[in-house]
């Protein structure tokens, strides 16, 4: 079968637009051959700096002929219909029609339309202009006499030629003829543009591949990565070096160069004394070069650095090597500028006391300097939201807040070290990833400490290395800190703090991290959800969903309990205060507030529970990601909906008033005692619903239940259970719909049958014990009570009509099932689950 070769050549191409472009010019010429009634067997696309290849293999020689019966009106039908469907089917006059009868509409028209099959040379030829005119680049421009015209072509870069041969391998290839702006198609394609820079004719793909290759261009990209990675690997190693791998760095410089030539520069030993990051970021951002370290030389780094030119030079390289190592230098005499001045003291110190003070800041310290100037300068986080000062104000009120929590979850206790922070570590005083000592401050000093690390963790934001790279915020501060005598955990905080950035990156494990992370992120999410900034769609231009899932990664990871809810309440005040400054200095107005919701049975601001609410749609993504069922989630989700008495509206209070929780002794079958559930919940008893809701403020917990309800299911007392109580579920359904009565309590002196009493006394203890489990926080105990149901369930369903002739003995029976509603609604809402 024939195949197709296209090939657009332009000027140069931006790197970061190549391979996707590649991939739109497949998508779109593939998508429109099949449309138009062609089939092939293979596509693959190829792209260089100058051009854009397609080879597309097994291509139809000819689409197939159709023949479609178009339907008409009633042949009784006005002319208007009559002349509408002419023009659909394409007919002169409505004697080209067929009339066809059916038994019940009567005699209608029918079209048969045959339209014959079109060689694929023409359909190439329309559709490729088209592709061409239409492609979605992000960036176009138009160029010479013709741009000044309306509706002149748009490319990249000025697009040069197109080359375009269809044919069988048996034959010779022909060129699909088409012409677009005055570049007319072709089979001639040029090489190298210094190397051999003259016209090349190919016939097909293979022909066309080893010409380009003769003419000093690469064609595959990849194959270009694997020259340039192995080359720079050995060019290293032959200087007993090794090579610090960049995997978007080799991405963006095999976009650059089509006959890649790699060689080796050099700079100055005096320039190491710059951060290594600030080295590679110079060298890699100025100059698409890799830097190079010591054989076995840990993270230090070498004065040579690996370049890719696109050109062999007669000299090998001297000269562009040395070119590049002037640039080089030049580049790293500023960052050392930088890294030096951002040790010194600001000149304007004078105007930083008030800032000073207000942060509890010293000025004899650098770093401390640029919090000060960072406040001063009153730098704007949102235009509804306040100055980042403002901001660092209510991350350190925050931070102080989650620091006790934080502490009792992941800290040792006073004076002793994490057994955490040196697990596995032969020497504790080893280092953390962050190359920090891996020795945990006691919970005495954490609250302080992420005080102070809340205080400093955006001042390198004012520094000269971060405003040259902000990537490099965070990083610059950890340095800075060390640097100026600051703890260990503070340092670490400062850096750690905008971890996870995506779901590859690590959560940061120091508690002092943990706590200026989380006070970060959730200081972020209360705040836009404040000015109701949500994201919507695909659109997320704040990173929200990457917030809110850090905040998840770093709870989960650290097997930190929060209740977010009572968190983000109390947060929300230092953010409406925010808000109302903005207004007294800039005047104008936006809500603030937007009415209050029950929850757990007091008032909640509407925007945090519709924080906690987004908060559970990105724990069901991390879950699924984590290989949690679905179902599962939403039945954790939605447990504690209905409230635990069988009474819909309203928990019975009289188990529990004044406090008292019935005592796990109490034989809880005695005859002639009508008995509510107890509560999973100390004290009072909850309104519907609070149990649910406080138990999903805790995302852990969640996540823990999840756990433990799949390992539960999985067991075959899982999977009767799950059935037996989707039974009851289901009638009770059918009955509340029906508005059946249910009694408000299980009445024993009803019960009529064996089944019953026992039935009745394993929910009362499964129930009993699961509310203990939950409490204890111990999910698989939970599950383990509860599967003492199992048996009991399959003998009442078997052994006992629900609805009894008597009314009292039905209603009574229906409560009963309400409580293995409730019994198992403790954990999850089985009804939710499949199977």
């Amino acid at each position: 079968m024939p195949d197709l070769l296209l090939e657009l050549r332009s000027e140069e191409i931006p790197a970061r637009m190549q391979r996707k472009a590649a991939g739109d010019l497949r998508k779109m010429l593939t998508d429109g051959l099949v449309e138009a009634g062609l089939t092939y067997e293979a596509a693959r696309e190829y792209w260089t700096p100058r051009r854009l290849t397609l080879d597309i293999r097994g291509l139809t020689a000819r689409s197939k002929d159709i023949r479609e019966e178009i339907k008409g009106p009633s042949t009784t039908a006005p002319e208007q219909a009559v002349q509408g469907f002419l023009r659909k089917a394409g007919l002169a006059s409505i004697s080209d029609a067929h009339v066809h009868s059916d038994p019940k509409k009567g005699d209608f028209y029918v079209a048969h339309v045959s339209k014959p099959g079109r060689a694929a040379e023409e359909i190439i030829a329309e559709l490729v202009p088209g592709i061409i005119r239409s492609f979605p680049w992000p960036k176009s421009m138009r160029w010479g006499p013709a741009s000044a015209k309306p509706g002149s072509l748009r490319w990249v870069r000025p697009l040069q030629s197109i080359l375009c041969t269809f044919g069988p391998e048996t034959e010779e290839p022909v060129v699909v003829d088409f012409e677009i702006d005055g570049i007319r198609s072709g089979n001639v394609t040029y090489g190298h543009r210094f190397h051999a820079p003259g016209a090349i004719t190919v016939r097909r793909f293979d022909d066309y591949v080893a010409k380009l290759e003769a003419a000093k261009v690469v064609l595959d990209a990849d194959r270009r990565k694997e020259i340039i990675l192995a080359d720079a690997r050995n060019l290293a190693f032959a200087s007993g070096l090794d090579l610090a791998e960049d995997d978007g760095l080799l991405e963006e410089v095999s976009g650059l160069v089509e006959w890649p030539v790699v060689l080796m520069g050099e700079f100055e030993q005096d320039f190491l004394a710059i951060p290594a990051e600030v080295i590679r970021l110079t060298i890699r951002a100025n100059q698409k070069c890799f830097v190079t370290r010591p054989h076995g030389g840990g993270e230090d780094l070498s004065n040579r650095f690996i370049l890719t030119a696109n050109i062999e030079a007669s000299d090998g390289g001297k000269e562009i090597a040395h070119g590049n190592g002037k640039v080089v230098r030049a580049r790293l005499s500023d960052a050392l500028y930088f890294w030096k001045t951002d040790q010194g003291d600001l000149p304007d110190l004078d105007q930083l006391q008030a800032s000073a003070e207000k942060f509890g800041l010293d000025l004899e310290k650098p770093l401390d300097q640029r919090m000060a100037r960072l406040d001063h300068l009153n730098v704007t986080f949102h235009a509804k939201l306040g100055s980042q000062g403002e901001r660092v104000e209510r991350i350190k009120r925050l931070a102080e807040e989650l620091a006790p929590i934080v502490a009792r979850a992941i800290s040792p206790l006073e004076g002793e070290m994490s057994s955490k922070a040196t697990e596995g570590v032969a020497d504790p005083r080893e280092t953390t990833p962050s190359g920090l000592p891996a020795i945990s401050p006691s919970r005495g000093e954490i609250t302080a400490l992420a005080a102070r690390a809340a205080v400093l963790a955006k001042a390198d934001l004012t520094t000269e290395v971060v405003g040259e790279f902000p990537e490099l915020q965070g990083a610059m501060g950890r340095k800075y800190a060390l640097l100026q005598g600051e703890h260990p955990s503070v340092a670490t905080a400062i850096e750690e703090h905008y971890k996870p950035q995506g779901p590859s990156d690590r959560v940061p494990t120091d508690p002092v991290s943990v706590a200026v992370a989380l006070a970060d992120k959730l200081d972020t999410l209360v705040g836009f959800w404040a000015i109701d900034e949500k994201p919507t769609g695909s659109k997320d231009p704040y990173a929200l969903r990457r917030a809110a899932l850090g905040v998840i990664r770093i709870l989960v990871e650290n097997k930190t309990r929060l209740s977010v809810v009572g968190v983000a309440e109390s947060h929300v005040p230092s953010i409406h205060q925010s808000m109302k400054n903005v207004l007294r200095k800039l005047g104008g107005s936006f809500a603030i507030g937007r009415g209050m919701r029950e929850f757990s049975g007091k008032q909640v601001g509407a925007e945090v529970l519709d924080l906690l609410s987004f908060f559970h749609d990105r724990l069901k993504v991390y879950l699924r990601e984590q290989g949690a069922r679905y179902d599962l989630i939403d039945a954790v989700l939605s447990a504690g909906s209905r409230p635990i008495s069988p009474l819909v509206g309203q928990m019975s209070a009289k188990p529990t008033e004044g406090g008292a929780v019935p005592p796990a002794s109490q034989d809880s079958s005695e005859e002639g005692r009508s008995f509510a559930p107890p509560s999973a919940l100390p004290g009072i008893s909850p309104t519907r619903g609070e149990i649910g809701q406080s138990q999903n403020d805790d995302l852990l917990q969640i996540v823990r239940r999840v756990e433990a309800l799949g390992s539960f299911l999985d067991t075959e007392d899982g999977k009767n259970l799950l059935a037996g109580t989707k039974r009851a579920a289901n009638i009770l359904a059918v009955e509340e719909k029906k508005k059946t009565m249910i009694a408000d309590r299980v009445e024993p002196a009803l019960f009529r049958e064996d089944a019953e009493k026992k039935l009745f006394a394993a929910v009362n203890q499964a129930e009993r014990q699961a509310s203990e489990a939950i409490q204890n926080e111990d999910f698989s105990a939970a599950m383990l009570a509860l599967s003492a149901l199992r048996e009991p369930v399959d003998s009442f369903f078997e052994r006992v009509l629900v609805n009894d002739e008597d009314q009292a003995v039905r209603a009574n029976r229906l409560a009963l099932l309400a409580r293995i509603r409730a019994a198992t609604d403790q954990v999850a809402d089985f009804s939710k689950i499949a199977g």
